[in-house]
């Protein structure tokens, strides 16, 4: 047997192409041949000629060819992800969380953060269904059998970041702890987000009523499709900069300081309607105290509403997070960040660091105390990241650089896990319920690009055996 002919591996290359962009668009597989290929071959044939046109017919992008491109793609990202995982030189953060698809079948979702070439790189790791209970064991035996069948180690994972659910952070038997009896110095973060979601909810009892006065009254006009197209013609009709009320969900972090918001903006045409309609809780907004309580709460919602914003994104680590709590001290409950300010203040600032303050046995002193002293090094921190400058300094300042970033690589929110299943519900839709979502999710949400040139390579290897 022999491998391709040299007419054959252009035609290959192009249809993992055309599979990429598929899957990086997060569009059905039958797109391909359904409308990718015939506006190609229309395409061709108009501007280049039949015999341009002749050719491409030859590029194969049915769906199940297009289905099987998406898997050997996703496989070959992992390889890379697991290197990569395998030679970062400090241990690797898992943030980890579970939801229902479409199919309502439960998904569990991990993300790793890891170090290489002086950077702190995020990366999508796996999306596994929870096929019977979502237990802790559930997800405990799932996340092991993902390492284990890919030759890591469980202690190569150094902190872990969950919601506040039961199953993920139960003190006995939730998914931290049965970790940390394999992992005895694994730190435990409980995302950041979901900190202030719980936080928000232990208002004193006025304020709590005026909030609930205020979601029934966003439920009397939006909830009724009669009322709601009444009170924006009234609003339309005053010349009012908004029209609609916005509703109110728990599980969504920013929608009470915008309700909020948009309740106290349109506080008279509300009053207005409302006796209109002869509703009741006209009262209310007649009440100096109830007013004055709805602009307080619009005006705490929305700066937790800035303040959640800002811990949303990409490299967000547990030391961003805490320079951020600008309302830590309502959140004492909840946090516990002032342990880290007073401990690691020369990771965030090594060179205005008080050495005076340091223990003089402490193994990190000679080394700050060096670095201090190099003029080349102040110039790379003032122009670099946190995380890019202690990683550069692996080398250099092995101990000192691998500390830091031991408390820099741990996430400290589930924002990427809950941008992940946004991403699934794109991909796994009603029409395509019976699909695994996770090698599309893979070629969709990573950075890393297929090696094309390795995987087609493989490919002629098979062919030729």
């Amino acid at each position: 047997m022999y491998g391709f002919s040299p007419s054959e591996k252009p035609l290959l290359r192009a249809s993992y192409e055309a599979a990429y962009q598929i899957a990086k668009s997060k569009k059905p597989h039958t797109v391909g041949e359904e409308l990718i290929k015939p506006c190609i071959l229309k395409m061709a044939d108009i501007v280049l000629g039949k015999e341009a046109a002749k050719n491409l017919q030859q590029v194969s992008l049915s769906n199940d060819v297009i289905h099987n491109r998406i898997i050997d793609m996703s496989k070959d990202i992992l390889e890379q992800v697991v290197a990569d995982i395998k030679a970062s030189p400090v241990k690797i953060s898992l943030q980890v969380d579970e939801s229902t698809d479409v199919s309502n079948c439960s998904q569990l979702i991990g993300v790793v953060r890891y170090v290489k070439n002086k950077e702190i790189e995020e990366s999508f790791l796996f999306c596994q269904p929870l096929k019977t209970t979502s237990r802790a064991k559930d997800v405990f035996d799932m996340v092991k059998e993902f390492f284990l069948k890919h030759q890591l180690h469980l202690d190569k994972i150094g902190s872990i970041c969950t919601d506040g659910a039961p199953a993920m952070l139960g003190n006995r038997s939730g998914f931290g702890a049965l970790l940390k009896k394999e992992i005895p110095n694994l730190k435990i973060t409980h995302c950041f987000l979901h900190r202030h979601a719980l936080a928000s909810k232990t208002l004193p009892m006025e304020l709590n009523n005026a909030l609930r006065i205020c979601v029934k009254v966003v439920n009397t006009i939006r909830g009724r499709a009669l009322n709601h197209r009444l009170f924006q013609l009234f609003c339309e009709e005053l010349g009012k900069e908004h029209t609609v009320l916005l509703f109110h969900t728990e599980v969504r972090w920013l929608s009470r300081g915008r309700v909020l918001t948009r309740l106290f903006e349109l506080r008279d045409e509300i009053k207005e309607f409302l006796c209109k309609v002869g509703n009741e809780m006209a009262k209310y907004f007649q009440e100096p105290k109830f007013i004055q309580n709805l602009a307080y709460l619009a005006d705490v919602f929305t700066a937790l509403n800035e303040l959640n914003r800002s811990l949303q994104g990409q490299g967000i680590s547990v030391i961003h997070a805490c320079e951020k709590q600008t309302l830590s001290t309502a959140f004492d409950g909840y946090f516990s960040c002032g342990e880290l300010q007073t401990c690691d203040y020369w990771i965030r600032h090594p060179f205005k660091l008080n050495l005076e303050n340091i223990d003089d046995n402490s193994e990190f002193i000679e080394d700050l105390i060096d670095m201090r002293s190099n003029t080349a090094i102040q110039m790379e921190f003032s122009d670099n990241s946190l995380e890019h400058f202690w990683a550069s300094q692996l080398e250099t300042y092995h101990a000192l650089a691998k500390k830091a970033l031991t408390v820099l690589v741990p996430f400290a929110t589930c924002y990427l896990s809950e941008t992940r299943f946004s991403c699934m519900l794109h991909i796994k839709t009603k029409n395509r319920n019976r699909l695994d979502p996770q090698h599309d999710m893979r070629v969709a949400l990573c950075t890393k690009t297929p090696r094309f040139d390795f995987i087609i390579n493989g490919k002629q290897q098979q062919k030729s055996h």
